[in-house]
């Protein structure tokens, strides 16, 4: 059984219940009077906003998503490692920063290098090629320490550099593959066999009836023109035969025994005449008279003379004998020679002659025009053999170090598209605008980058049109809203980020940039753009609120728009109220 008390309680609240009922429907229903103020119209005001001062600044929008800028697809120019067709990826590009002389990937087990150079790869280079693609790679290898001249030319320098590169990179230079050892081998038999076949009609030609002996007779006189020649020398040589220089010393004798006889009689006669001369003073004993007779001796001096003189032209006559006779024999020996010469000549004439003429010649020309040929094919196929760079072994790209964005291709995948995208390593922000706006912009303004948490960093507008458009051809290219291509009537722009500090975590977010087109110098008046109107001469105007519902005309000069206000100048002070519209 409840209690009393319970009971009270149980009422009150029923009670409550019902007038809050009552209340809430109470509230709810009202008269038509009621009802029809309800729907009557406020009474008409002016709708004013203040005149503020504040600095303005006009910027320019761009949405777009923080990355790594100038994206750059990665394709290699052909094969890599030789001629081999299959062309799969033994090793992936990994992303990551790379830098110049980097490997990037592997095909086939042969590296794919990156080096810094704006020419592509479009050929192998074998040696003896030349031209820009050359010298670029000759500027890399410099650059990577390999002191060579940069001359265009694939020489043995250079060969010898990449050899040493590719060995310090844990790789053998591309040597000649197995198809062009053997064609080196064919040509080099193409030739052995083309010099036996010109050796063997040569010798048939040499041995015919019409050419051996006129060979013979060819050969015979050559060698009688060499005797002819050996022997004019040595006479040339020899100033005096045996010979003559027996004669010459006869005739010598026989002065020096006419000069001896002729002494010996003077001095008798001398003596002679010594004896038989007077005494020097008077008085003297006379000498003993002379022995011999001074008559004879001086008989004997005159023959002694005489026959000196006869003596020393002998001599004379011998040396003028042995003169002409060296001439005669030398000129005999110069005909000779002549002679020889023109027996040679007649021979060889006639020899050729023969050798015209013969059957076999025929023989020998064509085999000395197949020797001639296949020795130029040989020289030429020597000018490309040896170490070589395939096409695709080398990757030139615009800027190093730079940063391999993403793989295109993985381990165990063929090779026959973009390999990777290479990106610089600097942040950047493309976007779009609409090409009114497009106009307001140039490189080098100053912008502000804001993420969605609020964070700032500073920036500067860098491309705007064709120059923010991305290389990146095969993804459809970037640089637009939401990632995709600028929609028609926008332009593409391209902003760089100041500094990469603080910007690595937020790759790959959406972010709003700021470009800066225009400021006022310090705080100036503005108003809302909505409250400048036009009068009928043209010129702009502000109603500025004097009293409630009251206003009056003032005349201003506009300057800078943004955010919706405008700066004005006139007689306006901050804090005056504009219209900006009637209610």
């Amino acid at each position: 059984m409840r209690s009393p008390r319970r009971l009270l309680l149980a009422v009150v609240a029923g009670v409550l219940v019902i007038a809050a009922a009552g209340w809430a429907v109470g509230t709810r229903l009202r008269s038509p009077a009621d009802e029809a103020a309800l729907r009557k119209p406020p009474e008409p005001s002016l709708v004013t906003a203040p005149v503020e001062l504040t600095r303005l600044v006009s910027t320019v929008v761009v949405s777009g998503t923080l990355e790594y800028g100038s994206p750059v697809p990665v394709m290699l120019a052909g094969v890599v490692g030789g001629a081999d067709p299959l062309q799969r990826a033994t090793r992936a590009p990994r992303p990551g920063r790379i830098k110049e002389g980097a490997v990037i990937m592997e095909v086939n087990g042969r590296p794919v290098i990156a080096l810094a150079g704006t020419v592509p790869m479009h050929r192998t280079i074998t040696p003896g090629a030349e031209g820009a693609d050359v010298r670029q790679l000759q500027k890399a290898l410099r650059r990577l320490g390999h002191q060579i001249p940069v001359t265009g030319v694939f020489d043995q320098a250079t060969v010898a550099a990449v050899t040493r590169f590719y060995a310090r990179k844990g790789y053998q230079a591309q040597q000649p593959t197995l198809e062009a050892r053997q064609q080196l081998g064919t040509l080099r038999k193409a030739v052995r066999t083309a010099r036996e076949t010109l050796a063997t009609e040569q010798k048939a030609l040499d041995e015919g009836r019409d050419v051996l002996p006129l060979k013979i007779k060819a050969r015979n006189a050559r060698t009688d023109l060499k005797i002819a020649e050996k022997a004019l020398r040595e006479a040339e040589a020899e100033e005096l035969t045996p010979e003559d220089e027996a004669k010459l010393d006869a005739a010598e004798a026989a002065v020096r025994d006419a000069e001896e006889k002729l002494a010996e009689a003077r001095r008798e006669l001398d003596q002679a005449r010594r004896e038989t001369a007077p005494p020097a003073t008077p008085g003297a004993t006379p000498a003993p008279k002379p022995t011999a007779d001074v008559g004879l001796l001086e008989l004997k001096v005159a023959g002694a003379e005489a026959a000196l003189d006869a003596a020393r032209r002998a001599l004379v006559r011998t040396r003028e004998e042995i003169g002409t006779a060296r001439e005669k024999r030398l000129e005999t020996l110069r005909k000779a020679v002549r002679d020889g010469r023109e027996a040679l000549a007649a021979a060889e004439q006639a020899l050729r002659q023969a050798r015209r003429l013969s059957p076999e010649r025929l023989k020998v020309a064509d085999a000395k025009t197949d020797l001639a040929e296949a020795n130029a094919l040989l020289a030429e196929f020597r000018r490309t053999y040896g170490t070589a760079i395939p096409p695709g072994e080398l990757v030139f790209l615009p800027k190093l170090p730079a940063r391999l964005q993403t793989s295109r291709v993985r381990a165990g995948e063929t090779v026959d598209k973009a390999v990777a995208t290479v990106t610089s390593s600097s942040f950047a922000v493309p976007g779009s605008v609409d090409a009114t706006e497009s106009r307001l912009l140039k490189e080098g303004l100053k912008a502000v980058i804001e993420t969605d948490s609020g964070k700032t960093f500073p920036a500067t507008l860098t491309a705007v049109g064709e120059k923010a458009r991305p290389a990146d051809a095969e993804s459809g290219g970037k640089g637009a809203k939401d990632g995709g291509e600028a929609q028609p009537g926008s332009e593409p722009v391209l902003i760089t980020p100041s500094s990469m500090k603080g910007l690595k975590s937020l790759s790959g977010t959406t972010v709003t940039a700021r470009v800066t087109v225009g400021a006022t110098d310090g705080e100036v008046l503005v108003v809302p753009v909505a409250a400048v109107i036009t009068a009928a001469d043209g010129r702009p105007r502000v109603q500025v609120e004097v009293a409630p519902d009251r206003t009056k005309e003032v005349e201003v000069r506009t300057g800078l728009t943004a955010d919706g206000k405008v700066q004005v100048t006139g007689p306006l002070k901050a804090g005056d109220r504009v219209v900006v519209g009637d209610a």
